[in-house]
Parts: C-alpha cells; sequence; structure tokens
C-alpha cells in the first residue's frame, strides 16, 4: 500500500481536534498549579484569597484560551503539513506502508 495523498481539511480537523485535547490538558495543570501556587504567595503576603482568585482566574483563563488556540494552530499546521506532503509526493511517489 502506498499513501499517495492526504485530505488537507481532513488533515487539518484532526490535527486540530488533537491539540485542543493536548491545550485543555496543558490548561488543567496551569488551573491546578496556579490556584495552589496563587493561594501559596498570597499566603505568605497575608493575601491569600487575592492570590488564591488571581490564580484561579488565570487557570480557568488558560483552560478556555490554551484549548482554543491549540485547535486554530493545530488546524494551520495540519493543513499545511497535509499539502507539503501531497506536493512532495507527486515527486517521490509517497510513503510505502506493508501491512498483514
Amino acid at each position: 500500500m502506498i499513501i499517495k495523498r492526504i485530505g488537507v481539511l481532513k488533515a487539518g480537523i484532526v490535527q486540530s481536534c488533537v491539540m485542543a485535547l493536548f491545550g485543555l490538558l496543558i490548561g488543567l495543570c496551569f488551573l491546578l498549579f496556579g490556584t495552589v501556587l496563587g493561594g501559596l504567595f498570597g499566603a505568605v503576603s497575608d493575601h491569600a484569597g487575592a492570590g488564591l482568585g488571581f490564580g484561579l482566574l488565570g487557570g480557568i483563563g488558560m483552560v478556555i484560551f490554551l484549548p482554543i488556540t491549540y485547535a486554530v494552530v493545530g488546524f494551520v499546521a495540519g493543513a499545511i503539513g497535509a499539502a507539503v506532503y501531497n506536493l512532495v509526493a507527486g515527486f517521490v511517489g509517497g510513503i510505502e506502508i506493508e501491512v498483514e
């Protein structure tokens, strides 16, 4: 079997979904660690509530912002990657895959 062409739109959509999931995972890490660190730094400076609030707000912002950003960048990168593959595969014949 030889992969001669990859659908540009489908490759972009798949890459977008995968990257959005990674963005969500990283955003959740920001939420967890930002809240913990915000509370700790706030406790050191006698403003525990403010530090915790800022950490929580920043974490929630990352949970919203990162998946959207990663999805957009993932779509563009996936579409460009598929288009470049199609161009190169036209010259060299594609990737050969051996299956049983």
